[in-house]
């Protein structure tokens, strides 16, 4: 009997070291619904995949509130392994000394395999210091694209299969719509993203100086962002705002929920999004390439990266680090990174993952879901390299107050733009009082 003892003794011993072996790897993140579905699941597939590692992931809150509480964690000693940043947070990140180790460096370290060259080059690029390392791990990277409600494009008498091309076709579309007794013919998601942001680069025009915040001395940008394009388009979109044919929903993802519940026609969002729409949509919808301005000389030209990367944050164990390496190694295989696309909508983030999807007939399968890698790839300009701007996070908050205001028609579209350039640009000369080469 006492051997019986002693031997179960031993094991729940054996099991505890065992337990106590596996080294945890914390990961926070801001993806919700669907999207938080499939972090938990890739954080799953790795830890099934061997036993010496295991990710946690953690959602805290949205992208700003995350980064928020991680900085605060940093500098208490408690700060997670791997953050999920989205893209407008690249360049504090990039500034913020100390705080992080570059990708690059964990990956060599730990001698895991990494090839930055093998992941489409304006996703690579991105995330790239002008020295050429790679500073994080690129994961949700997204761009915006056009999504319409195909059922209620034939009641208003509109081609379902041919989506509006242009922002004329668009705006008339959206008249048609309303017509037809649409109570929200049009609405957009994520504002300073989509109508400034990706409005800049899809029509080939400067968004900020410095190569949008992209060159050497990115630091030293200055926005730009109310030149006659910019004021013609905000004002086109506050007369349909006026006689509701375009309907504000809030800021960031906030009117996604009114396009997949049928309330709303059309939508530019996040290609991240169709998963969403995928799962949730109980009516005939398409994706397309977003609308541009015919008379516009260069347009369309491309969009830009949005999304999200993963930071790797200072002051961890070597061991720890090698569990992070081993994650992104699981993250970077190609048949990975293929599910997570089709999946999700984000971009195949490699040409491997993409030429795989392509392959399995995905695209053939499900039209338009091709439409986020086609509007990337397309040879880039200096002024649609991305953008990336230090305390880009509070400048976007003023983008929407101050859009706000127009579509509100307390403003006209030249002075609410000619405030954020002026808001913006005072944020941008503190950044670059702050930043230190």
């Amino acid at each position: 009997m006492q051997i019986k003892h002693l031997a179960l003794a031993a094991a729940v011993a054996a099991t505890s070291l065992a337990a106590q072996a596996q080294t945890e790897i914390q990961w926070w993140h801001s993806m919700t619904a669907v999207n938080n579905e499939w972090v938990n699941d890739l954080a799953k597939q790795f830890n099934e995949s061997q036993k010496e590692y295991k990710v946690i992931p953690t959602f805290k809150g949205t992208y700003d509130e995350s980064m928020t509480a991680a900085i605060a964690a940093f500098r208490s000693g408690n700060a997670p392994h791997v953050l999920q940043v989205f893209e407008v947070g690249t360049a504090t990140m990039m500034a913020s000394k100390g705080a992080t180790v570059p990708v690059g460096k964990v990956m060599k370290d730990a001698g895991a395999a990494f090839d930055p060259s093998a992941y489409i080059p304006a996703v690579a690029a991105y995330y790239t210091d002008p020295n050429g390392q790679m500073l994080s791990f690129p994961f949700n990277s997204s761009t915006t694209i056009f999504y319409y409600n195909k059922d209620a494009f034939k009641k208003a008498g509109l081609n379902p299969d041919k989506a509006p091309a242009t922002w004329p076709e668009v705006f008339e579309a959206a008249k048609k719509l309303k017509a037809s007794g649409h109570s929200c013919p049009m609405t957009l998601a994520w504002m300073g993203w989509t109508q400034l942001e990706s409005f800049s680069a899809w029509h080939n025009v400067e968004f900020a100086t410095e190569k949008n915040g992209l060159s050497p001395n990115g630091y030293k940008a200055r926005m730009k962002i109310n030149s006659p394009l910019h004021v013609r388009h905000i004002d086109n979109l506050s007369q349909a705002a006026k006689v509701g044919e375009f309907v504000y929903k809030g800021r960031g993802s906030a009117a996604q929920a009114s396009f997949t519940s049928g309330e709303c026609a059309m939508i530019q969002t996040s290609s991240g999004f169709y998963g969403d729409v995928a799962k949730n949509a109980k009516f005939a919808y398409g994706l397309a390439p977003l609308p541009y301005y015919p008379d516009v000389k260069g347009a369309p030209q491309n969009t830009v990266i949005g999304g999200a990367s993963l930071w790797v944050m200072a002051g961890k164990k070597p061991a720890e680090y090698k569990g992070v390496a081993k994650f992104f190694e699981f993250l970077s295989d190609t048949k990975v990174q293929a599910a997570s696309h089709q999946r999700t909508g984000y971009l195949p983030i490699t040409m491997g993952a993409y030429e795989l999807t392509d392959k399995s007939g995905f695209y053939a399968k499900h039209p338009g879901t091709d439409t986020a890698v086609n509007q990337m790839v397309r040879k880039v300009t200096d002024n649609s390299r991305g953008i990336r701007l230090g305390n880009y996070v509070q400048i976007r908050t003023i983008e929407d107050e101050e859009l706000e205001q127009v579509w509100a028609g307390k403003k006209t579209a030249k002075e609410a733009l000619d405030s954020i350039v002026s808001r913006g640009n005072e944020l941008l000369a503190r950044f670059e009082r702050s930043y230190k080469k």
